[in-house]
C-alpha cells in the first residue's frame, strides 16, 4: 500500500511517498514560498533525476496540486496514477484534548481541529489547508490526522497542569501540552529496539534538538513529563524562542518600553533564544563563534547546554531513573561538541562516553560500556511514524467495514 505524508507550514510543506510494504521511501519533495509568485518545488523519486522549479504558488491548494502532478509526472514521477495513493497522513501541530492519538479525518473531526485553530495560530491554519485541499484534489482517499501534541496525551495530571487557578483548565484548557511527540515516540520505540528491550521495561530522555527543541520524559513507553507547555514556547532556550521565563519580567519590559503584549510574544518567539544572546539563532554559526572565542557565542552556547543539562536531571528525578538518553534532529544529531559537553557534565550520574566514537554520524551509540546510562544518536523519522499511523487506521477502518 502507498501513503503519501503530508506536513503544512504557513508558507511551506513537505511530502514523501511510501511504499508500506516495506516502509520504503519512493519520492519526497517540498514546496516553499507558498503565497508568493516565485514559489519554489524541489521533487525526487528514488532512482531519478532531482528536479527543482520556480512557479507562482497562491496558496496551499495550488502547491499539494504540483506535488501531486510530480508524484504522477511520466519523467520523474513515481507511479501512474493517483489512485495508487491508498492514504493521506497529514502532520497537525495540536490535537488539545480532544485528540489523544491519531485519527482518519471526517467531517467531526475537521470540525474540532476548526476549534483549535487559536491553540496554534501559526501551524493549525496551515495544517488544516492541507487536509481540506487534499479532500478537493483526492475525494475518496482516506486521511489521517498525526498529532504533535498526542503522544503527551499519557502525561499525569500533576505534570500538565499550572498552578494557576483551576477553573482556567475547566474554561479554557489552559495547561501543558507538549509538542514534537511523533519524534520523541519514533525515539522511544528505536532506542528500545536499539537495546533489545521492550519500550515497556525502559526509562527514556528523548532530547528533540532542533530550531525548535524539547525534551521527553518516556516511562514504560508512555510520556510522563515534556519541557514544551500550553504552547512550543516554553521549556528549553530554542534558536530564536526564549523557553522559561518569569512572566512578570515581561510586565516589566512592557511597561518599561510601552509595547503592546503581541510585541513581547513575537520577540519571544522570534529574536530570543540563541539569537537575542549572540545575534545568531543557528548552532552552527555558535559553535563557529565559540571556536573563535566570542564572548556572546560562548555565553549562549554555555546557556544552551546548561537548560538542557538541567532538564535532564529534572527528567531522572521525575522518573527515579533513566536507562538510556537519546539525542535527535539538527542540532541533537550534528552537533558532537554539545553532546559531548552535556554528558560530559552527566558523569555524577555515571554517563560516560566515547569522545572517538561522538565524533561520528548517523545512528549510534557513543556510551561506553561502563557508562550506567546508555546514550545515543538516533536521526528521527517522523514522516515514518505519520505513514504507520495512517496504514494503522485505513487497515482499521477496513476491517470494520467489512465486518458489518
Amino acid at each position: 500500500m502507498k501513503i503519501l505524508v503530508i506536513n503544512c507550514g504557513s508558507s511551506s510543506l513537505k511530502y514523501k511517498l511510501f511504499d508500506m510494504n516495506n516502509d520504503s521511501v519512493l519520492a519526497e519533495g517540498k514546496v516553499e514560498r507558498i503565497g508568493e509568485k516565485d514559489g519554489i518545488i524541489t521533487h525526487q523519486t528514488v532512482g531519478k533525476e532531482k528536479v527543482s522549479q520556480i512557479k507562482p504558488m497562491p496558496e496551499h491548494s495550488a502547491a499539494i496540486s504540483e506535488c501531486l502532478r510530480l508524484l504522477t509526472d511520466a519523467q520523474v514521477g513515481a507511479i501512474q496514477d493517483l489512485s495508487e495513493i491508498k492514504g493521506i497522513g497529514h502532520r497537525v501541530l495540536h490535537g488539545g484534548e480532544y485528540f489523544k492519538q491519531s485519527t482518519l479525518v471526517d467531517d467531526t473531526a475537521l470540525h474540532q481541529m476548526e476549534e483549535l485553530r487559536e491553540l496554534g495560530p501559526l501551524h493549525m491554519p496551515a495544517n488544516i489547508l492541507g487536509i481540506r485541499s487534499c479532500r478537493t484534489l483526492m475525494p475518496g482517499t482516506p486521511q489521517a490526522a498525526v498529532f504533535d501534541t498526542a503522544f503527551h496525551s499519557t502525561m499525569p495530571k500533576h505534570a500538565f497542569l499550572y498552578a494557576i487557578p483551576y477553573e482556567l483548565y475547566q474554561r479554557y484548557r489552559i495547561r501543558r501540552y507538549g509538542f514534537h511527540g511523533t519524534s520523541h515516540n519514533y525515539i522511544a520505540l528505536r532506542v528500545a529496539q536499539l537495546m533489545k528491550a521492550d519500550p515497556k521495561d525502559l526509562k527514556i530522555i528523548s532530547c528533540h534538538l532542533g530550531n525548535g527543541a524539547s525534551l521527553a520524559a518516556i516511562d514504560g513507553g508512555k510520556s510522563v513529563d515534556t519541557s514544551m507547555g500550553f504552547t512550543p514556547l516554553e521549556g528549553l532556550m530554542m534558536g530564536t524562542r526564549s523557553g522559561d521565563i518569569d512572566p512578570s519580567a515581561l510586565e516589566y519590559v512592557m511597561e518599561k518600553e510601552q509595547v503592546p503584549m503581541a510585541n513581547i510574544i513575537n520577540m519571544l518567539n522570534k529574536h530570543s533564544g540563541l539569537y537575542g544572546i549572540a545575534d545568531a539563532g543557528d548552532m552552527r554559526d555558535i559553535v563557529k563563534g565559540v571556536e573563535e572565542q566570542k564572548p556572546m557565542h560562548m555565553l549562549a552556547y554555555d546557556m544552551y547546554e546548561y537548560r538542557i543539562r538541567k532538564y535532564i536531571g529534572a527528567y531522572i528525578a521525575a522518573m527515579n531513573g533513566v536507562d538510556a538518553i537519546a539525542f535527535t534532529a539538527g542540532i541533537g544529531e550534528n552537533t558532537p561538541s554539545l553532546r559531548a559537553k552535556i554528558c560530559d557534565n552527566l558523569s555524577y550520574f555515571g554517563v560516560a562516553i566515547n569522545h572517538e566514537i561522538n565524533q561520528q554520524r548517523g545512528e549510534f551509540e557513543l556510551s561506553t560500556p561502563e557508562s550506567k546510562i546508555k546514550v545515543y544518536v538516533v536521526p528521527t523519522d517522523e514522516e515514518i511514524m505519520i505513514a504507520r499511523d495512517t496504514l494503522k487506521l485505513i487497515s482499521e477502518n477496513n476491517n470494520k467495514q467489512e465486518k458489518r
